[in-house]
């Protein structure tokens, strides 16, 4: 049997080229994961993973990297993307677990949970960044995927609101670090609020500058307030069972990332 030509997608073809080459491939349900959270010392990491319609069908006015969109355009496309997506699904996970496992291996069982949660099974999936492994289909790790895939910029989106919306929730419970404007993130205004007031239960102990605010080596105080449940009814507005739904990520194993250059290559190994 002869082996088929590689489909080679350039980067400057457009946020909708990467799924719609998949499509014509034979590859119906394209998913696309992405994360908040990451870089932040406080607060929950968030991943999502999203399902567009093929075609036509499946363009979202304005969508972009969550990133590039102000804030109130990225409620516009998440609202969007909620309404027209064939599936959606967005996991939490508390800044105890990152401590407790490390952040990848949160990140990496966020996305896996999310992609695993979509109530349409995805034929291929498009990751931002770094593969994930023990999926079950083919996949591909986008470098700048938000930039490059309508579905990972989906994803980013959900991801980034959800995030921001629960950060908004934990500046009225830790009022004095300004999570509302930062959003956990270590700037100049919120290390400063660190060594002012120290951290409180919902810092990351394990990052080195909460650490040394704390005065506890990295342990984390005795006792926490759950974050999966903070805020995720109401913020994320009624969510459709049988699209979308919110869930906490388990432990995985540590994968070290795996990255791919300027344009994409599809030949996706199995994951």
């Amino acid at each position: 049997m002869l082996t088929p030509p590689r489909t080679v997608v350039r980067r400057d073809a457009g946020l909708y080229a990467l799924e719609r080459a998949l499509q014509r491939r034979g590859f119906a349900h394209v998913a696309g994961a992405d994360e908040a959270g990451r870089g932040a010392c406080a607060g929950p990491l968030v991943a999502a993973a999203v399902v567009l319609a093929p075609g036509r069908r499946g363009e979202i006015a304005g969508l972009a990297d969550s990133k590039l969109l102000t804030a109130a355009a990225r409620e516009r496309v998440y609202a969007a993307v909620v309404a027209q997506a064939v599936a959606y699904q967005v996991v939490v996970i508390g800044a105890d677990e990152i401590d407790g496992r490390g952040l990848h291996v949160c990140n990496l069982a966020a996305m896996r949970r999310a992609l695993a949660g979509l109530s349409v099974a995805p034929e291929y999936v498009l990751t931002d960044g770094f593969g994930v492994d023990g999926l079950g289909v083919p996949g591909l790790a986008v470098w700048k995927g938000d930039r490059v895939s309508a579905c990972v910029a989906a994803a980013s989106v959900l991801a980034k609101v959800t995030r921001d919306r629960l950060m908004v929730q934990l500046d009225a419970e830790f009022p004095g670090y300004g999570f509302a404007e930062h959003k956990g993130y270590a700037t100049a205004d919120h290390q400063a609020a660190l060594d002012r007031h120290g951290p409180c239960a919902e810092h990351r102990f394990s990052y080195v500058n909460v650490a040394a605010a704390s005065g506890r080596s990295g342990r984390p105080p005795r006792a926490r307030r759950p974050v999966p449940d903070i805020g995720i009814r109401e913020p994320m507005g009624r969510m459709d069972p049988a699209r979308g739904t919110v869930g906490v990520a388990l432990d995985e194993q540590l994968r070290q990332p795996a990255l791919l250059g300027e344009d994409v290559v599809m030949e996706g190994g199995w994951r």
